[in-house]
């Protein structure tokens, strides 16, 4: 039973990202992603100015006269979302947590979809696959989809990306438009202890280098780039980028469960921030090289610009590719 404070939730993110979908992102969500390909729809005689290579000779043949196929896009898509709910999702220094700005860019994404007779599917993981939703169409469905993201209490903390990937191509064989939502700490960028951080650049560096689950996680990007449209979403908090300006504080890693005591005014908040910012760097980096779309959006911000500027990315992209 949904209890009534969930639901006024729900409710609300569907009112808002509904009409975000109607008014801002009207087409554009179509335009840039295509279904499978042409499908054979009909024959009809041949009328001046069609093309000859389309002509149907068995057809024409019994007819006694000229006649072409006629094909339409295979228009149908599946969408899955790939959630990442390990313990940092649920960081929040803004009034909106991660997880709460996770649950309404899914709901986006999931409304453009049904909008377009698309198919919906969920996949909600930490550093194992917790829960999958298998896609289906309709407002109902996706209304289920956006009541899992915001009421799932995960059995695990940490991350694994490669797992939940690797699982989408287990349930997905055939290719799929797919949003990776994640704040992306975790694997190969799990922040480093505060004691630990002075080292940081040595470590991360050898760990990107030649790390067993960096190189796994790095075979479940590439595999799963190729066989399907992949849309990794950064979600972030500003604490994931600085610590400054708090004062003596005490840290639990959520992800650990390791406590202690940190100088957010001391180096190790510098080398903190510069880590961070390196990891991003690095992130969008790989990105790039798997020619992927990749989007950062914060707690911090408004994500609609983000969304109408990546829209508008991938039509140029399309027009001229």
């Amino acid at each position: 039973m949904i209890d009534r404070e969930l639901l006024r939730r729900i409710r609300k993110i569907e009112i808002y990202t509904g009409r975000l979908v109607n008014d801002q992102l009207a087409g554009q969500y179509h335009s840039v992603f295509k279904g499978r390909g042409m499908a054979f729809s009909e024959v009809r005689q041949y009328q001046p100015g069609d093309d000859i290579r389309l002509i149907d000779w068995n057809v024409s043949a019994r007819m006694n006269d000229v006649y072409v196929k006629l094909f339409s896009e295979e228009r149908e898509l599946t969408v899955m979302l790939l959630v990442d709910m390990s313990a940092s999702s649920a960081l929040g220094s803004q009034p909106s947590s991660k997880r709460a700005l996770t649950a309404e860019v899914a709901a986006t994404f999931a409304f453009s979809a049904i909008k377009n007779n698309d198919r919906v599917g969920l996949i909600i993981f930490s550093d194992g696959v917790e829960r999958f939703v298998p896609p289906k169409k309709g407002r109902k469905h996706v209304l289920r989809v956006i009541s899992e993201i915001l009421s799932y209490r995960p059995r695990r903390m940490g991350t694994d990306l490669a797992a939940a990937l690797g699982y989408l191509g287990r349930v997905v064989p055939r290719r799929c438009v797919a949003f990776l939502l994640s704040d992306f700490v975790g694997d190969a960028e799990l922040p480093l202890p505060a004691r630990d951080l002075a080292a940081a650049p040595d470590r991360h560096a050898a760990s990107v280098a030649g790390g067993a689950a960096v190189s796994r996680m790095e075979r479940a990007w590439r595999v799963i780039a190729r066989r399907h449209d992949l849309i990794p979403v950064a979600i972030n908090d500003p604490l994931d980028q600085s610590l400054a300006g708090l004062g003596i504080v005490r840290l639990l890693d959520v992800e650990t469960g390791e406590l202690l005591t940190f100088d957010s005014a001391g180096p190790e908040a510098a080398a903190f921030a510069r880590h961070m910012r390196r990891a991003r760097q690095e992130r969008q980096a790989f990105w790039r090289r798997l020619e992927l779309d990749g989007m950062e959006l914060s707690t911090a911000e408004p994500y609609l610009s983000t969304l109408v500027a990546f829209f508008r990315r991938r039509q140029l992209r399309l027009r001229h590719g």
